[in-house]
């Protein structure tokens, strides 16, 4: 009897509490949800933000001006390897660095990117569309969230970002060692590792939008590269953004044992496609 006494009042707090449990609802089980639902003021205030609205296409000219009068302080190894990718380019054949269909990722697509771009204003984060690659999609958490400790490498990075007025600081760390640090779509270095990047996207003026990048990639260039991008806003309905998908180039309409419409891939040598042979 003495084991007993102390296990009935015990069943009895825990039945109390398993019976508080399944009366809660569901929500309740996180009072602080890491993404809390945007509030009418959260909206108030993406209203206030500056009008980016549009598509923005860059000024691909004056990419190819900033190379020139402004080139990365490539280490003398990266150097040679930037070289020989321009010789290669001015000899008739080059190398093509965004072929295998991955996505051109960061900086690279801010820095060499012939298509336009979009951007969409949401309480918390900035998110930028783009055409092309079918990947083109960055996300710019503004919620005052910090980098992840150990941050999963994409090559698009990780991105936070404040507001200094009409200037939309971002810092992006966690790229894929992979991906490119490109002064063309021929010439480029990986960045080997330790990327980190840093933009000031501001408008200079009605319809023209630019972003001033400083890059630090210690594996590849010997100090921080400053170098700017500028783009222009088109409101013509032309201009509207597309889908993109580099690999439908691969394959041909066809239609299956069923009946169905569906793509057969083509045969390619040194990434010509050649004509199907039946």
């Amino acid at each position: 009897m003495r084991l007993v006494a102390p296990v009935a009042p015990f069943a009895a707090a825990l039945a109390v509490l398993l019976g508080a449990a399944g009366s809660t609802p569901a929500d309740a089980a996180a009072p602080d949800p890491v993404n809390p639902p945007p509030t009418a003021q959260d909206w108030a205030a993406v209203a206030a933000l500056p009008d980016w609205s549009g598509v923005w296409s860059p000024d691909i000219p004056d990419q190819f001006r900033q190379v020139v009068t402004n080139p990365p302080p490539w280490t003398p190894a990266a150097a040679r390897q930037a070289a020989d990718l321009d010789a290669q380019e001015k000899a008739g054949n080059p190398r093509g660095i965004f072929v295998d269909c991955l996505p051109e990722g960061m900086p690279s697509w801010m820095l060499v990117s012939h298509n336009a771009l979009e951007f969409l204003f949401t309480p918390g984060r900035v998110t930028l569309l783009g055409e092309s690659d079918g990947s083109r999609l960055r996300r710019i958490y503004t919620d005052g969230r910090g980098h992840p400790d150990d941050p999963d490498p994409t090559f698009h990075g990780h991105s936070i970002g404040h507001w200094e007025g009409g200037t939309l600081v971002v810092d992006t760390v966690g790229v894929l060692p992979q991906a490119y640090i490109a002064v063309s779509e021929a010439i480029g270095i990986p960045n080997n590792g330790d990327l980190h990047v840093v933009e000031r996207l501001h408008l200079s003026g009605p319809d023209t939008l630019l972003d001033d990048l400083e890059i630090t990639a210690p594996h590849v260039l010997t100090g921080v590269w400053k170098t700017t991008r500028i783009y222009y806003r088109q409101r013509a309905r032309k201009f509207d953004i597309v889908e993109g998908e580099c690999l439908q180039g691969n394959f041909r309409d066809a239609t299956d044992a069923f009946g169905n419409a569906v793509y057969a891939p083509v045969t390619q040598v040194n990434g010509n496609i050649l004509p199907p042979t039946h």
